[in-house]
């Protein structure tokens, strides 16, 4: 049910007062232009949240990046959590998840030819962008994870709230999870209510809409987790010919929210085994050797280690896997859909925007004689859970 992963630390909410105090100076320091807002020419649509943990953001962005690439030049700037480097750096073929971000890394690794920037100043960052050789033809520019980053007013500001984690249930750091007051949703043109089951009905749709209470200038939408087709990380790896529910499988993933992933797995395959590491977690040797040994433990022939494409990207690279984990080591993309038919609403939004604002307008037609019928390439329709090489 909706808010079921929520926990508040009641003990804790004496700091929590202190917390709200200091969020409610900042931003009323930016509502009386104290703190500047800027705005840019190049439109900038905002993907964020307000609570801590995982909301699904990079599979909402690279939603974006689809359904925009079709049609202009899209650039992604994200801040780099977690990279080794500092200031502006725009990822090439040579950039590495320590230089640039797991996130970020990942992202290149799946659209080569769409400009992904790092930059923590992401006004600078949108400078960079809008006026190096490189990318000053972008017609719009994504930022990942920046609804917290009150010196950008971008055109459209997308706020996502976990179905599991509603920040209507939620409370401020560190009773909570809330990183924000649950006002500082105004700020959103967009809400997403992200992971929902598929089992909701459309009472729960009402219910959930009202008890929202957003406000006529912003749109609400559902979306939920989808499953492509898993693939090996290595060379030498190789899929089960054999359906899931007759698969055991050692779920590995470092990542913020993994019980929603838990949760759609499980009835899909033989055994599910969880090994779950912090978000974004650095796996050393200890971590190597601790999958290794759990792989190696578990019983029977028809066996798979899964994991997702950002943990993908942090184990590409990690010395000291076995053999057998490397043979058996397969990546689970996710992707989102819309429910209760949003999608074309949705995509209609976006595009319409972008249309609308591109400095130059020449460049924002299609470039294909695709109709924004839906956000996805072809070669990207939903699939059912299968671990059979086809």
């Amino acid at each position: 049910m909706e808010g079921d992963y929520i926990k508040i630390r009641k003990w804790l909410r004496p700091l929590s007062f202190l917390y709200r105090i200091g969020i409610g100076i900042r931003n009323q320091l930016f509502e009386l232009k104290i703190l500047k807002t800027r705005s840019f020419t190049t439109p900038v649509i905002s993907v964020g949240n307000i609570t801590v943990g995982g909301t699904g953001k990079t599979p909402h962005v690279e939603y974006l990046v689809r359904l925009l690439s079709k049609y202009v030049n899209v650039a992604v700037l994200s801040r780099g959590y977690k990279r080794k480097t500092k200031g502006y750096i725009l990822a090439d073929e040579t950039s590495t998840m320590r230089s640039i971000g797991d996130e970020p890394y990942q992202m290149k690794l799946k659209f080569p030819d769409i400009n992904i920037a790092v930059d923590a100043n992401r006004c600078e960052g949108i400078d960079h962008i809008m006026n190096d050789e490189k990318t000053k033809d972008t017609d719009v520019i994504i930022l990942d994870d920046a609804f917290q980053h009150r010196y950008v007013k971008p055109g459209i500001n997308i706020l996502l709230v976990d179905y599991h984690r509603l920040i209507i249930y939620d409370e401020l750091l560190p009773a909570g999870s809330l990183r924000e007051p649950i006002e500082s949703k105004s700020r959103a043109d967009i809400v997403i209510i992200t992971k929902c089951p598929d089992t909701l009905n459309p009472i729960d749709f009402r219910v959930l809409t009202k008890a929202m209470k957003l406000y006529a200038y912003q749109s609400l939408f559902f979306t939920s987790l989808k499953y492509d087709k898993p693939y090996p990380l290595f060379p030498e790896g190789k899929l089960p010919e054999i359906e899931p529910i007759n698969i055991d499988v050692l779920l590995l993933t470092g990542i913020a929210g993994p019980s929603q992933m838990i949760d759609d797995l499980r009835p899909k395959v033989h055994t599910l085994t969880p090994m779950t590491y912090p978000d974004h977690h650095a796996f050393r040797r200890k971590d190597i050797e601790r999958i290794n040994n759990a792989f190696s433990a578990m019983e029977g022939n028809n066996k798979v280690i899964v994991t997702t494409e950002k943990d993908a990207a942090r184990l590409r690279n990690a010395e000291g896997l076995s053999e057998e984990v490397r043979e058996h080591l397969v990546v689970l993309p996710v992707e989102i859909k819309f429910m209760l038919d949003g999608q074309e609403l949705f995509n209609n939004k976006i595009i319409s925007y972008v249309q609308k604002n591109s400095r130059n307008s020449i460049l924002v037609r299609k470039k294909d004689d695709d109709t924004p019928k839906n956000g996805n390439r072809s070669g990207h329709r939903p699939r059912t859970i299968s671990f059979r090489d086809n």
